[in-house]
């Protein structure tokens, strides 16, 4: 029969595996996965909702984190003494130590070459997708990430590779529009990061990306309202329907309003996160600030706004489906 101290020391063994596998898993960026969800709009929007195609969007979703994950392993490794200066970051696994910087290197070399092979054996256009999406973020880690406005283009253009790779794992091509639409909300999703972080530098100091050196909240105001309008006429014109090659019925228009409160909100609460005492006192709240996916994950405005959207699409698609719509 085993003794208490055997017990004891299992059970702390065993608490500290689920601690290591824990940091692991963390180290990967799970929450950045909802960036990928992209690939299902493709789908979604061609109405191709059968088995088939949903087991294809979701396997191009899985690749796409798995390279994903990848990069943000390497960017990681290659920041790993700045993050352990910054106030966030710091607590990054791999900047607190939590995970090695050989196993970190290990599991970034295991899922890229894992995700481009998967992607080239489920479809050449997908493998090729996923090797201009791995060339891009090679470029922007490289040098895109310190030199503005590319830095800002860059993410855009992950967001459309993204987009085109629904598209290619159920073998539908994305129309022009779709994928202006797609970049455009893309850079307004780059500026609003890059305002936060500006914001946030400017209240709180210390060190944070090169590249903020050469942004200023004016230009970057600008570039917003730039984008801002792009977005909205761009998703506009697409809605409109077949008269301008757009949307599949006119009845897409039914949708804007949607896209409208969701750019005005997001707007919002970047303002708010950022003149907001509560936020300051928290860091937390400071690395969401910087992060657009942490709003889509914890503003329930925001998520009732994109369920509401993808409901209202569907049920649009299923009616000219069934004929009772043109």
């Amino acid at each position: 029969m085993p003794s208490r101290a055997t017990t004891v020391a299992d059970k702390v063994i065993s608490t500290s595996s689920r601690t290591r596998f824990l940091a692991h898993i963390k180290s990967l960026r799970p929450r950045q996965w909802t960036k990928n969800l992209v690939v299902f709009a493709v789908p979604l929007f061609a109405f191709s909702i059968s088995l088939p195609s949903f087991l294809s969007a979701s396997l191009a979703f899985v690749l796409f984190c798995c390279a994903s994950s990848s990069f943000y392993l390497i960017n990681d490794v290659a920041d790993v003494e700045a993050d352990r200066q910054h106030p966030v970051k710091c607590k990054r696994p791999i900047a607190a130590g939590r995970v090695k910087v050989r196993t970190a290197i290990a599991m970034a070399v295991m899922l890229l070459s894992s995700a481009l092979i998967g992607g080239w054996l489920t479809a050449p256009a997908l493998g090729v997708t996923l090797i201009a999406y791995s060339l891009l973020q090679v470029a922007y880690n490289l040098k895109l990430k310190r030199t503005p406005i590319l830095d800002i283009i860059a993410i855009a253009a992950g967001f459309v590779l993204r987009a085109s790779a629904g598209g290619a794992a159920i073998g539908i091509a994305p129309s022009v529009w779709f994928l202006l639409c797609t970049g455009m909300l893309a850079l307004f999703l780059g500026v609003e990061k890059r305002k936060a972080e500006l914001r946030l530098l400017q209240e709180r100091g210390g060190k944070t990306r090169s590249v903020l050196k050469r942004y200023s909240l004016p230009l970057l105001t600008r570039m917003e309202s730039t984008v801002t309008t792009g977005a909205l006429m761009s998703y506009a014109l697409w809605s409109s329907g077949p008269q301008v090659n757009g949307a599949s019925t006119p009845w897409m228009m039914l949708t804007f309003p949607f896209v409208l409160y969701g750019i005005f909100r997001y707007q919002l609460l970047s303002d708010l996160k950022v003149a907001s005492s509560e936020d300051q006192a928290n860091p937390e709240s400071e690395e969401r600030a910087e992060r657009p996916e942490e709003v889509l994950l914890t503003d329930k405005p925001i998520l009732f706004t994109v369920v509401s959207w993808i409901v209202t699409i569907f049920l649009i698609l299923w009616l000219k489906h069934q004929g009772v719509i043109a």
